[in-house]
């Protein structure tokens, strides 16, 4: 399996701008330790430990008052190593969820009580993705609904031609990571990219503005290649924008980054206070129940 490099062990405090009281990362995983949770064997890659201490010295060099944990391809269904953390802080972490279109209802409604509020499709890298269709999906959707949760996917929206009218057809809210997952070469007035900001405009659709340097064509920060597809995420539709860190940087493609370097980002992508207070902190108490 591909290894993967450590996070920056020492992430600065942010230099361009400070978060507001109840900012909130969106995206982040916790790893290991191996011996109490052990990999998919279908994962892609193979990550070294990143534990709740040093995700929660990230959160206080940044400023972070919030945090949502997505469920990494690296567990499958497994969601034992992120529920045991966040169901022991209900009072600022959140969950996303994978599961299989077998689960029952007994075991969703634990799962809420352990603070998870959407489930994750992994169809960019599926590493023991169960779903072997949309109609397995939309049936699990219509479940979800009552439960007040939404879909997750990961894809990569130039490549999404033949999922669209799927997507706009399941019954709850959907949020896709990684500005759209579309490699910034492309161009933000793509074709394909407009069709997926229509999505957006759509409302039933939330952004994450996470991981800039797996879409970049730069090797080093700052990635101003993909500040115009951060910008016309905001223009659109602020009120579905989110961000996160996807801390600790699984599958980085260039060089490491610092965090706190890759947080200042936000104030070239959203440089209105208001509206990056709305991103980072109304946003995700909207979606996820803070």
């Amino acid at each position: 399996m591909k290894p993967c490099p450590p996070p920056d062990a020492n992430p600065k405090r942010p230099a361009r701008l400070t978060l507001p009281e109840g900012a909130c990362d969106t995206h982040g995983h916790i790893f290991g330790p191996a011996a109490s949770y052990p990999w998919n064997p279908a994962r892609g890659y193979t990550p070294p430990d990143a534990l709740p201490a040093a995700y929660e010295a990230l959160h206080k060099a940044l400023g972070l008052s919030r945090g949502v944990l997505t469920q990494p391809s690296v567990y499958g269904t497994d969601n034992r190593c992120m529920l045991d953390y966040v169901s022991r802080n209900l009072d600022r972490m959140r969950a996303v969820v994978a599961v299989g279109p077998e689960v029952d209802d007994k075991t969703l409604a634990t799962m809420h009580d352990q603070g998870a509020r959407g489930i994750r499709v992994n169809l960019a890298d599926p590493g023991g993705n169960p779903f072997a269709s949309f109609a397995d999906l939309g049936k699990l959707a219509q479940r979800l609904k009552a439960m007040g949760w939404h879909i997750e996917l990961l894809l990569h929206v130039h490549q999404m031609d033949d999922v669209i009218g799927e997507i706009r057809r399941l019954p709850v809210d959907i949020s896709i990571g990684h500005l759209g997952y579309m490699p910034a070469a492309m161009g933000v007035t793509h074709a394909k990219y407009k069709a997926f900001l229509d999505l957006v405009a759509d409302g039933r659709c939330w952004v994450k503005l996470t991981a800039p340097y797996r879409i970049t064509a730069l090797r080093e920060m700052p990635y101003a290649d993909v500040t115009p597809f951060a910008r016309a995420l905001v223009a659109c539709r602020s009120d579905r924008v989110l961000w996160g860190t996807d801390w600790p940087h699984p599958i980085c493609p260039v060089p490491m980054p610092n965090d706190g370097v890759l947080t200042d980002h936000l104030a070239e992508w959203i440089p209105d206070d208001a509206v990056r207070r709305r991103v980072l902190v109304d946003n995700p108490a909207a979606l996820f129940g803070f």
